[in-house]
């Protein structure tokens, strides 16, 4: 086994070290690093193996200050490794904030049916090259972005890192930006097809959780980063009306007891949402 298998196992088994800022988390994020270097640091489409998903191509890739190695941080190991624990719990996933399609990519490898929304084109193009590199047929690929109504709004394309681009007021953002039109697509329709959403809005994430019904949770679980403070008190006090259950990564994914104890920003990790009483791990 490689030591990239070992991190997978070690995630897989052990919830101490998803906590961020524990010494578990602290340790398997430094080796996790290590290992990412060596493998995708090159511009060349060249698979790399990648755990138990197999070979998988993600040529370097720069956005601004981040590249596309901040793409295999320990954070999304960790859901990665939820994904291919659940491979035959879920069946339809959406890809909401697909970026350049680590997540799609890893989502299609675990056998899932795969919608994939990125708004921003320079992303799209890279998502859409790096789905053909892993022929990753069971993704669609969809060139907008989610909110409450079909239609379009103006986006943000923060240059100086557009894994940060957002929905014009969604969030607050600094530094040189270019704003443009994008298409829309409501979230409703979405939900009601999937079985597992992961929601990486930038800010959005807000009203698109807010648009959510119980009805929606009595098939689907979600994934979602929060963006602040007073999203986080939004969502909490919505999900608890309709008695959808918040397991944050920040509490080893126990039960959320009140709007303090979910994240506000991406350290603070993710948040998974289901009306299932736990998370299944």
């Amino acid at each position: 086994m490689s030591k990239l298998d070992d991190i997978f196992s070690a995630l897989s088994h052990d919830r101490a070290g998803h906590v961020p800022g524990s010494e578990a988390y602290l340790k398997l994020k430094a080796e996790a690093r290590e290992q990412i270097e060596g493998l995708f640091r090159s511009a060349e489409a060249k698979p790399q193996p990648f755990g138990p998903f197999g070979p998988i191509t993600l040529p370097y890739a720069r956005m601004g200050a981040i590249d596309s190695l901040d793409l295999f941080g320990l954070d999304e190991l960790i859901i990665f490794a939820f994904y291919n624990a659940n491979r035959a719990r879920y069946t339809r996933v959406l890809d909401i904030g697909a970026n350049i399609g680590l997540h799609s990519i890893i989502l299609a490898k675990c056998g899932f049916e795969v919608r994939a929304y990125e708004p921003d084109p320079r992303h799209f193009e890279l998502l859409c090259a790096n789905l053909k590199a892993n022929l990753a047929t069971g993704v669609q690929a969809i060139q907008a972005a989610v909110s409450t109504a079909d239609g379009e709004q103006e986006f943000v394309r923060v240059l100086g890192n557009t894994t940060g681009s957002h929905l014009a007021g969604a969030k607050n953002s600094y530094g040189d930006r270019e704003f443009f039109k994008v298409k829309v697509h409501s979230v409703e329709p979405l939900f009601e097809w999937a079985t597992l959403a992961k929601i990486d809005a930038e800010g959005h994430e807000r009203q698109l959780l807010l648009a959510s019904k119980r009805s929606d949770f009595a098939h689907l679980d979600i994934m979602v980063e929060i963006g602040s403070a007073e999203n986080a008190a939004a969502i909490f006090s919505h999900l608890s009306s309709i008695g959808v259950g918040m397991y944050p990564q920040k509490l080893g994914w126990r039960a959320a007891g009140s709007a303090a104890d979910l994240p506000t920003s991406h350290r603070d990790g993710s948040l998974f949402l289901s009306s299932r009483g736990k998370m299944p791990w």
